[in-house]
């Protein structure tokens, strides 16, 4: 051997090499195997593996010599591997958690039976005919485990459970997947038959006042040994595992408490149950300890099982319904005492004990009463939103968006109740630091947030501000709000006057200044703000106010003037005048804005030409809202003003997009689309926020639809009409932020639905959107809405062009990953050719979560019947047979009849699937 090999195979033989994992027939040639194995820190195989590996080999039926498949026989090493599988399970200590979580349903049910087997439990016996007071104590305990895994897995069923993606196709481990399917349900249909007998078993249990014993590798390899034993070691008092009599009624009670909940959804007069038996656990956890090996509950989940039960079960016991805030609160939500709600919130800000989602849950619940219109709820919805703010600031969370909404508009009550709030949810005899510079941050920055002094001053002389808030910070709060505004005169003590005029002309202006915000009279407004001018000449009374608002675009030009008093009178008759026309109040908002006009006509013509346009914009909203609603045209004085504006090309005048826009939906709407096309830019045209003209916004639609449909990575095209006039490319794709196309698409919708919600075409285009994302019931709901607004709720016959082929076949698709296979089946029928490979393949699905055979009178098409037929006597279904048969047997289904009586037939048929359908999506 050379010395470069040797160097080699030295090096190969030092490196360290994993063992071999142990095969399962090993462990039948030598009997000693299993314990050493299972007492390896991280054995390989795994216990729960070797379980199933052990039943698997026992279970494998066998062939004679006919080559015909027999039942596995009962033999020495069947038995054998059936024995060390309950020895495996032994070593786990019978804990169920561990068995659900790694052994499926068939191969847990083997192993259960076979431990019934073993514990002398004759087959065939009904479990509630035996009395478990007179039993060997392993008898017992393992028909109680057997009972205690049947209603656990009727409730694990009732749960969703997320499909995991499948792989590769491949057809045998397809097969494999389908058979377990299939005996899974199998067995828990024989479960939920036995479901009563197995909680009055566990009942039973309940009563039973001595300790159990469970079998343990030493017990089970006693009866190997001498299986005729009966009355010996294995089946006396002291035999196998001890389990108290405590920690058994423990584990029934919960697993009895979960199966009663579940329950409950259809009788909820059971939840009393179930709050009995989870009371009782928490009971005999706290007697047992925390010190129980084979009492195994997940105590949070047991808690969230109380608090629900407290909630849905009305206790004759108030003390005890309301020993938690959590109770209190669900209480007080059913009765509509919202204000107690308030303060369990607020005594919950120094308590903590409420989870904050579910503080968040009870407020989303009060808004969404209060926005289907329930008025009365904005406050309580504030004082919630208020108390949940506080509570995030105690816990150094941001402030949420629905405080700074709410408190969009403060008024002096809700700065009461905020310091009310904030003061209550601070003990100052104890504070924390953080929790004291938390509270402190916030309120700076509601002052700072706060434009109304007397505000301002209400939180700056409060005793939570001044306690909270050192001199040198308060004096720097001053500060910056000096800097914020030059009308701010801020004062550190509490009480003081806080203008250096004198006190008489300080109420006098006050007065004036109130009397102009209220008025809307340009004559008032103007005397009013002479008598200002004439008091004092170093204010500026256009901020009066933080409501009124004139567009940046404006207020450069009117505060540019000189004059302070022309400035203000400006400024404030357009303000006034723009809030009343968004408030509709089209009179007001024309005085208001021909006094503007004529005041600026003197000194301006830019401004004046601002007002002008102001002016025509005031005008088109008052024909929309009065007479255009109607359809009566707008005078054509209206239309050649709306003309002159697109036309305009003055120099230096401020204009406002929305000016522009509203005169180019004005001419769309009616429908002066030539001129349109002549005169005005196209960046006016596209996705203008005020068309409502039916075919411009199809137009429009179909433009932005068909750029959202040439990104090649998209599966699900979405249809429109009009699609066809765009290009079918575009050159520069990779500038097209399609994100930013697909949200326009989606906003375009809804607007053009708020505008006409029974338009067929829009319709479709919405369910595509929710097809294409993957929201099948939303489409289904769609693209049925789109035929009932077309077909007199399918009293008449769909258009072919509104159900094409291809809207049908993603009807199809939503259906099918919606597991509605029968509805697949007799959707097929509506294509222009039948889709039988599609509908045979969704008629052999078992798993089907529609109305099934209660569809069959649907169906007009006699070869799908035919093999409903068929496919119903393979599976020996008889009672489903005899309805397709009897489908069948109708006589206007004949194919000897003249095509118009099918036709008829079929059309009769469609026209109550697709309103029954209407019914269930809808």
């Amino acid at each position: 051997m050379s010395a470069e090999a040797a160097d080699r195979e030295a090096a190969t033989s030092s490196r360290p090499c994993t063992p071999p994992q142990t095969c399962w027939f090993e462990f039948l040639l030598e009997e000693s195997l299993l314990e050493k194995h299972l007492r390896k820190p991280c054995p390989d195989p795994a216990p729960v593996q070797l379980i199933v590996q052990f039943l698997e080999q026992a279970s494998k039926p066998s062939v004679n010599e006919q080559n015909q498949v027999q039942p596995p026989p009962d033999n020495k090493r069947n038995r054998i591997l059936k024995l060390l599988a309950l020895k495996v399970a032994a070593h786990l200590k019978w804990d169920l958690d561990i068995l659900e979580k790694s052994l499926s349903v068939p191969v847990l049910n083997m192993l259960l039976n076979e431990l019934l087997c073993i514990s002398k439990v004759p087959p065939g016996t009904k479990h509630i005919d035996m009395d478990l007071a007179t039993l060997p104590p392993t008898t017992a305990m393992a028909i109680l485990l057997y009972n205690r895994w049947a209603i656990r897995t009727i409730v694990q069923s009732s749960f969703p459970v997320r499909q995991a993606k499948p792989g590769p196709p491949q057809l045998s481990v397809m097969n494999q997947m389908q058979q377990e399917k299939e005996l899974t349900e199998n067995i828990l249909k024989v479960l939920k038959e036995q479901a009563s007998d197995s909680i009055l078993v566990l009942e039973a249990a309940l009563k039973l006042n001595k300790d159990l014993y469970v079998h343990t590798m030493r017990t089970l390899e006693l009866l190997a040994v001498e299986p005729g034993m009966v009355n010996g070691e294995t089946e006396s008092s002291t035999a196998g595992l001890k389990i108290k009599t405590q920690e058994m009624q423990c584990q029934v009670c919960y697993d009895l408490g979960a199966a009663y909940f579940q329950q409950g959804s259809t009788n909820s007069a059971v939840y009393e149950n179930a709050r009995e038996k989870f009371f009782r656990t928490k009971e005999l956890i706290a007697e047992i300890g925390s010190l129980s090996l084979h009492c195994t509950i997940d105590e949070k989940r047991l808690a969230g099982y109380c608090q629900a039960c407290d909630v849905l079960v009305p206790s004759s016991d108030r003390t005890s319904q309301q020993s938690t805030p959590y109770s209190q609160v669900h209480i007080c939500l059913r009765s509509g005492n919202y204000q107690e709600v308030v303060n369990i919130f607020i005594e919950d800000n120094l308590t903590f004990s409420l989870p904050v989602q579910f503080r968040q849950s009870v407020l989303r619940e009060l808004l969404q009463k209060a926005q289907q219109g329930n008025e009365a709820l904005d406050e309580i919805c504030f004082k919630i939103c208020a108390c949940n703010t506080v509570r995030d600031i105690l816990e150094g969370r941001t402030i949420s968006v629905q405080f700074n909404q709410l408190f969009l508009r403060p008024n002096k009550e809700k700065i009461d109740f905020l310091l009310e709030v904030c003061s209550r949810s601070v003990n100052l005899e104890k504070p924390s630091d953080s929790l004291k510079g938390n509270m402190a941050a916030f309120l700076k920055n509601v002052c700072l947030g706060l434009e109304d002094l007397q505000y301002v001053f209400m939180i700056s002389s409060h005793e939570l501000f001044i306690t909270l808030l050192k001199d040198e910070e308060r004096k720097l709060l001053v500060d910056q709000m000096r800097k914020r505004s030059p009308r701010v005169n801020l004062c550190i003590k509490p009480v003081t006057s806080f203008y250096d005029i004198p006190a008489s002309a300080s109420v006098n202006i006050g007065q004036l200044e109130h009397q102009l915000i209220l008025s809307v009279d340009p004559w008032r407004i103007r005397q009013i703000l002479i008598e200002l001018h004439g008091m004092t000449s170093e204010r500026q009374f256009w901020t009066v106010s933080n409501k009124w608002e004139v567009p940046s675009v404006y207020s450069g030009v009117i505060l540019g003037i000189k004059d302070s008093l022309t400035r203000d009178l400006v400024y404030i008759l357009m303000a006034k005048g723009l809030h009343c026309s968004a408030v509709m109040d089209f009179s007001h908002a024309k005085q208001l804005f021909a006094a503007c006009l004529e005041l600026v006509t003197e000194f301006s013509p830019k401004l004046r030409q601002v007002m002008l346009n102001e002016m025509l914009l005031l005008d088109i909203y008052t024909h929309e809202a009065g007479t255009g609603q109607s359809g009566e045209r707008p005078p054509s004085d209206l239309i050649s003003r709306v003309r002159g504006y697109l036309e305009m090309r003055l120099p230096d005048i401020p204009l406002r997009q929305v000016v522009a826009e509203e005169c180019v939906a004005f001419m769309l709407n009616w429908k002066e689309n030539e001129y349109l096309t002549l005169q005005v830019p196209a960046f006016l045209l596209q996705n203008n926020p005020y068309v409502k003209e039916p075919l411009v916004l199809t137009i429009i639609l179909s433009l932005f639809v068909k750029l959202l449909n040439v990104r090649e990575d998209i599966v699900n095209d979405v249809t429109a009409e009009h699609i066809s006039i765009w290009p079918s490319s575009i050159p520069n794709l990779q500038s097209v932020d399609f994100e930013a196309v697909a949200i326009t698409v989606k906003e375009l919708v809804r607007y053009a639905r708020s505008i006409n919600p029974n338009n067929h075409s829009w319709l479709i285009i919405q369910a595509d959107i929710y097809f294409a994302t993957n929201q099948y019931s939303a489409a289904l709901h769609y693209y049925l809405q789109a035929g009932a607004v077309c077909s007199d709720f399918f009293n008449k016959a769909v258009p072919p062009d509104v159900y094409t082929d291809q809207v049908i076949k993603r009807m199809i698709k939503c259906c099918s990953l919606l597991n509605c296979h029968t509805q697949v089946a007799i959707l097929c029928q509506f294509l222009r050719e039948i889709d039988y490979k599609t509908a045979f393949k969704s008629l052999q699905e078992q798993n089907s979560h529609d109305a099934m055979d209660s569809y069959y009178e649907y169906i007009w098409d006699v070869t799908i019947l035919e093999y409903l037929t068929y496919l119903h006597h393979k599976r020996g279904e008889t009672d489903k047979r005899q309805i397709a048969i009897k489908a069948i047997g109708q006589t206007e289904l004949n194919a000897s009849n003249p095509e118009e009586v099918l036709q008829l037939a079929a059309q009769r048929r469609k026209k109550k699937f697709l309103q029954a359908m209407a019914k269930l999506y809808f």
